[in-house]
This record gives structure tokens, C-alpha cells and sequence, in this order.
């Protein structure tokens, strides 16, 4: 039996979600650009709801509005979720074969974010620091990934759990096929 496709996320999310960020934050689009390290022309794609951003444009992103990354891909949610597994709003890296689907975005009050992440061997996921104040947490469910900051990595197997610092440089690698985790990232 094989895999559905992941979701892709609804560009409309991403566009508005940056217009609420970039506005509230009081930046031009010339100026997020320029924070970000992207093109404006791409921004302004982005905020049309054109386009196909990578995990890492939407990193960077949100780091230069200095919000959680799910800020920008967090779909309006109502009083019951239920996310099958396979489903839901799901971003891809340009580096590696990392997947990551948003489960549940940080409520008002809250500072969390969750992710179901699926890891295949032979790339390395490397992650640039988030927001300062960050924290993740790993609990492997499958595999065996390779994880946490530059320096300090460690191997994870099912049912390990892990936490580090995420406003620093980080990566997971799977070393095993079918490597998946969950990810809580903790912001301050």
C-alpha cells in the first residue's frame, strides 16, 4: 500500500498570514524582503497567493517578522480537529527529505507549535535559528533519527525523547527508512 501525497498548503493561508504579519509589524514589502533574504518580487508573489514556497523561504520568513513559523501556515481551526494521518497543511525542504505537517498551531496565550515529521536517510535537514526563546522538543515514534543543535547532536530511537534549544543553528538526519517524529517547538 502505498503513501498519499502530502498535503500541500493552501497558498491563500500563507498570503493572508503574511499581509497580517507584515502589516502588523508595520514593514514595507521591500522591507520584509530585505530581512528575509528573499526577493521582493517573490514576497509580493507570496502575498498574492501565487508561487511555491519552501519550508526554508517561510523560515525565513518568519524569523524577519520574529513570529512562529506556523503564524504564517496555520489554517483557521474550528472546535473540533481531526487531522488523519497523510492529511493536512504539509511543507517540504529544499535540503533534504524532510516533511513536516502542521498538527496544532499555538493558541492565543500559548506559545507551541506540534509536528508530525516524516525523514528519509541520505540528506541532512539543517535548520537555521528560530525565534529567540525557542525550545524543541523530538519523541521518536519510528526509525532512528540523528538530532539537535551543531555540536550536540544525538541519536534518537522509538520512544526516545529529546529537547534542546531551537534559536541556535540545528538538524535532524534519519538514519533509518521510515524515520518519523513529533516535534514541539516551544517559543517563548
Amino acid at each position: 500500500m502505498s503513501e498519499a501525497a502530502p498535503a500541500r498548503l493552501p497558498l491563500e493561508w500563507i498570503a493572508a498570514s503574511l499581509r497580517r504579519e507584515r502589516t502588523r509589524a508595520g514593514f514595507s514589502l521591500s522591507e520584509l524582503a530585505k530581512r528575509a533574504g528573499i526577493a521582493k518580487s517573490t514576497l509580493s508573489q507570496l502575498e498574492a497567493g501565487s508561487g511555491n514556497p519552501s519550508m526554508e523561504t517561510i523560515w525565513s520568513l518568519a524569523v524577519a517578522l520574529g513570529v512562529p513559523f506556523s503564524a504564517l501556515v496555520e489554517p483557521p481551526t474550528p472546535a473540533v480537529q481531526i487531522i488523519r494521518s497523510g492529511e493536512g497543511p504539509t511543507v517540504h525542504s529544499e535540503q533534504s527529505s524532510y516533511l513536516a505537517t502542521l498538527l496544532s498551531a499555538s493558541p492565543p496565550g500559548a506559545r507551541r507549535d506540534l509536528y508530525a515529521v516524516r525523514l528519509e536517510p541520505g540528506t541532512v535537514r539543517d535548520s537555521e535559528p528560530h525565534i529567540p526563546g525557542t525550545v524543541e522538543h523530538i519523541v521518536v515514534s519510528e526509525g532512528k533519527v540523528k538530532a539537535g543543535p551543531r555540536g550536540e547532536t544525538a541519536e534518537l530511537g522509538p520512544g526516545d525523547y529529546m529537547s534542546y534549544r531551537g534559536d541556535v543553528p540545528h538538524a535532524y538526519e534519519a538514519l533509518a527508512a521510515g524515520t518519523r517524529f513529533v516535534l514541539v517547538m516551544q517559543h517563548a
